[in-house]
């Protein structure tokens, strides 16, 4: 048994509770709050279908990375487990887990700087007080955050625990006053699958935007050797918070729904990114107090958001660093909280620049969904390699499914992109210029560590 297998039966300081509530905390976030109601726009009520595939892909992803964690232990996994898995050669090694590494975190900073932005337009619409200060609410949101990331995590997690608490309080209530207050229409949602603004393939083309709300579902295996009994904890957090989440999620969109149209969504666009404020403030005047529950309820989800991605980028940035293709700085960890310090400060630097650009609020999402299924498709492909190179470890966890899950996996995310392919999507464009920036880096980087004659240091 090698010493990462060793190790992978210890781990760190984050017990069970912990690991469901950061997952949970990562998941229940923006993409609720603000991106169903894209997905409503799009698909209308088939918007559920969209968010029941995207919980699948996700799930099928979230356990293929509990299975990496226990073959390959070592945080930033987006890096490690495609340099390690794929990489037959030094160089293999480095390019592929590059690619990863570059989709995740530029899908990560997407996310923080849009989660930014909204913590600022629902505090403007549930507070007029902070209304006009978009920016500058978007950049204390990040700096909150970027602070607590500077703790010890184990205070970031209790942090967002109770977070996390707060904020399933308030959408349970909005749950039961959206669906038992009189306004909901169950008429709403006929006809089910072609009332969105792109059709009955709308539903398709919902998914990435869907599948974003679950990213984080694999939190806790890139930060495997923070985990307290990984091998068990990792697989089970990820079963418990996404069953929690999937549930939420459903109740969530059935009682807006409910609520609000495609139709409505088409007519007022100011509307589409605050769909569960749109609903309070159009059916449910009786309870003037629901919008402003709204309110602090999608700051507390934005803001865990933001506090688990800028964990995870700043870790997946220490991995790469340890690799020795970025400076070695931006891995030092700091010596009395045992976080990325210079890794988490650049994080929050490029998610504040994010988040002074709300104008560009649709090309953020879009590129953001874009990474991140790149990433998802390439960690897949490592676990289906993995497999094969190393012996299995009695008692570890693996992934049901076999050789085929990854396969699946890979095959939907696919299905969901063409409609997008076929359309001509001007992000598509976006993608592979800001891709090329990351092959020219990249370059940059091998071009250095053949000079230096460094290795692929990611035991």
């Amino acid at each position: 048994m090698s010493n990462l297998q060793e190790k992978v039966k210890s781990g760190g300081s984050i017990g069970l509770v912990q690991c469901v509530t950061i997952i949970v905390g990562g998941m229940i976030g923006s993409a609720i709050f603000s991106l169903s109601g894209m997905t409503i726009y799009s698909a209308g009520p088939a918007a559920l279908v969209s968010w029941i595939i995207a919980a699948i892909i996700l799930l099928m992803y979230g356990l293929q990375i509990a299975e990496l964690s226990t073959i390959f232990p070592k945080s930033g996994g987006v890096f490690v487990f495609p340099s390690k898995a794929l990489g037959s050669t030094e160089k293999k090694g480095k390019i592929w887990g590059w690619i990863s590494f570059w989709g995740y975190i530029n899908a990560n900073i997407a996310g923080i700087g849009f989660a930014a932005i909204y913590v600022s337009t629902y505090l403007g619409v549930g507070f007029p007080i902070f209304s006009g200060l978009q920016i500058p609410m978007a950049i204390a949101a990040v700096l909150f955050c970027f602070l607590l990331n500077t703790l010890k995590f184990t205070v970031t997690g209790n942090a967002s625990t109770v977070m996390v608490i707060g904020l399933v309080t308030t959408m349970v209530i909005f749950i039961g006053v959206g669906l038992f207050g009189g306004s909901w229409d169950s008429t709403q949602f006929t006809p089910f699958l072609t009332q969105g603004a792109m059709g009955s393939t709308g539903f398709m083309t919902a998914i990435p935007t869907a599948m974003v709300a679950y990213g984080s579902i694999v939190a806790i295996a890139f930060m495997v050797s923070e985990v307290k009994n990984p091998n068990k904890n990792v697989p089970k957090s990820i079963f418990i918070a996404m069953s929690i989440v999937v549930v939420l999620y459903l109740l969530i969109l059935v009682t807006t729904l409910g609520l609000v149209t495609a139709g409505f969504l088409d007519a007022n666009p100011g509307m589409r990114y605050i769909p569960l404020y749109a609903a309070a403030f159009t059916k449910l005047g009786a309870f003037p107090w629901i919008a402003k529950l709204i309110s602090v309820a999608a700051v507390l989800a934005l803001l865990t958001t933001i506090l688990v991605l800028i964990a995870l980028t700043s870790r997946a940035i220490a991995a790469v660093a340890d690799a020795k293709m970025i400076p070695k700085s931006l891995g030092k960890l700091n010596s009395k909280t045992g976080t990325p310090l210079n890794a988490t400060i650049v994080v929050a630097i490029a998610s504040i620049i994010i988040s002074c650009f709300p104008q560009l609020t649709s090309q953020i999402v879009n590129l953001g969904a874009l990474f991140a299924a790149i990433t998802i498709s390439i960690n897949c492909i490592s676990l289906f390699v993995a497999r094969k190179k190393n012996v299995y470890v009695p008692g570890n966890f693996r992934a049901p499914g076999g050789k085929f899950l990854p396969i699946i996996t890979i095959a939907v995310i696919v299905m969901a992109y063409i409609p997008g392919i076929i359309n001509g999507s001007a992000f598509w464009y976006y993608g592979l210029i800001w891709y090329g920036l990351g092959a020219l880096l990249l370059i940059i980087s091998l071009k250095k560590s053949a000079k230096s004659g460094d290795d692929l240091t990611v035991s």
